[in-house]
């Protein structure tokens, strides 16, 4: 698929607000900048100037899924209405090739006042259907919906849930040749938004361009192609989802964040390592995390460095470091955690996820209620964390990620985070299909 052949190029796209302090100001510069360039003289400037979005480019194929991501008030809904055509670029430019349907907020395009059949005709004719091709559509369109009798209830009436229902049954049911989603099935619930993905997937197979823009990092590696990542009004990076997802979430939590100052100085000295009760030694004072089999190249590591994970150890019924993994094996995973400096109650989480980015299992100190994490933390100190669990997936390629973090107020301050530091690869078998194996039973009397 050539580069030409584009659904939606964005060009040089930016958005520039004018923000005034006062209503007399906004008067000003209606005014004065005229009579001061009358006179002679350069006009002022009575605004500040906010820039929504700057020089974000890029190509949505035909039949690609792209998803937008970024943190509240990078630019993703500024994009998507420019895209849309309901707001006017600053500067730069937007092509799009084929009908345009669009579901940007709850209820857009629809009128409180009248019925939800009406609006149905309403909206399908702005986007472009005859009246007969919207009468042949009619019945797929409320049956997506599954709204009852409520269809020929006033639109005002209606609960937001009901309202995107209604709203992506016509914007879906017309089979547009690019479809925008903004958060809008964040509201339905799992039963409708099972539905509407299923849509999604039919219409992609048709040719259908998609651009979804979710906070739900395991819709966009489960359902796009590609992912935007937006921040502070610029495109920081485009490519492969996973990776994306990743420096998205690196962004949410604070990578930024500086490190903590070490208490009482330097590390305390250590052994260089120390045995498991497996009998297998773990370093205590270098990263040797990278040195074992399983261990993935491609890890995504960050965090302020008051503590660091160093190395691992992962066993299988008592082989250390397999090749492979059979369904049903014990596993044993354990981490050297170094602390660098005071951490009050520190967290260790640990994450299962396919190589599609969907997590499986996640669980940490905290929800397991590990009393004794409280007193771990002291600066210089290194521990030994173990988590035993029998392995219950199916046959495939699975990443471990670790992370070590801790509370301040509100907010987890992460320390040492690596995402799919580990990879998994668990043997076939034909007893059962599907993620997991809950070792079903069947009987007959």
């Amino acid at each position: 698929m050539s580069s030409d052949d584009f659904a939606v190029r964005v060009q040089g796209l930016s958005k520039c607000y004018e923000i005034y302090a006062s209503p007399r100001d906004r008067l000003k510069q209606f005014m004065l900048p005229r009579v001061r360039r009358a006179v002679g003289r350069p006009p002022a400037q009575y605004f500040q100037e906010f820039w929504a979005l700057r020089d974000v480019s890029f190509d949505v194929l035909r039949g690609e899924t792209v998803g937008i991501i970024g943190k509240n008030g990078s630019g993703k809904s500024t994009l998507l209405q420019m895209i849309c055509g309901t707001l006017s670029p600053t500067a730069g430019s937007v092509q799009t090739r084929g009908r345009v349907a669009a579901l940007l907020e709850l209820g857009s395009g629809f009128n409180p006042e009248f019925t939800g059949r009406e609006n149905v005709h309403m909206n399908a004719s702005v986007l472009g259907l005859a009246p007969q091709e919207i009468e042949a559509r009619l019945d797929d369109i409320l049956a997506f919906a599954d709204i009852g009798q409520f269809i020929d209830q006033p639109v005002k009436t209606y609960s937001s849930g009901m309202v995107v229902r209604l709203a992506f049954a016509v914007q879906s049911q017309i089979e547009p040749d690019i479809l925008i989603v903004d958060e809008a099935l964040s509201v339905g619930d799992a039963k409708f938004q099972a539905k509407c993905f299923d849509r999604l997937k039919k219409l992609k197979e048709r040719g259908t361009s998609i651009l979804l823009v979710t906070h739900s990092s395991e819709q966009i590696v489960t359902h796009c192609s590609r992912a935007v990542l937006l921040n502070d009004g610029g495109l920081l990076e485009i490519g492969e989802p996973r990776r994306i997802v990743n420096r998205y979430l690196d962004l949410l939590f604070g990578r930024e964040r500086k490190p903590a100052a070490p208490v009482d100085g330097a590390l305390q000295p250590q052994p260089e390592e120390q045995a498991l009760a497996t009998g297998h030694p773990l370093s205590r004072t270098e990263d040797r995390f990278g040195t074992h089999p399983g261990y993935n190249a491609h890890e995504y590591r960050w965090g302020d460095g008051s503590a660091r994970i160093l190395d691992f150890l992962l066993m299988a019924d008592g082989e250390p470091y397999p090749a492979t993994i059979d369904t049903g094996q014990q596993l044993v995973l354990a981490v050297s955690v170094q602390f660098a400096a005071h951490l009050v109650r520190p967290i260790l989480g640990v994450t299962i996820k396919t190589k599609e980015g969907v997590t499986v299992y996640g669980v940490n100190s905290e929800t397991l209620q590990v009393d004794a994490f409280e007193a771990l933390g002291q600066a210089g100190s290194v521990i030994v964390p173990e988590l035993r669990f029998r392995c219950r997936l199916a046959p495939g390629d699975y990443f471990v990620s670790l992370g070590l973090a801790s509370r301040q107020g509100a907010d987890v301050v992460p320390h040492d985070r690596r995402y799919d530091a580990i990879h998994l690869h668990v043997s076939p078998d034909e007893r059962f299909h599907g993620l997991v194996d809950l070792e079903a039973e069947l009987r007959v009397s």
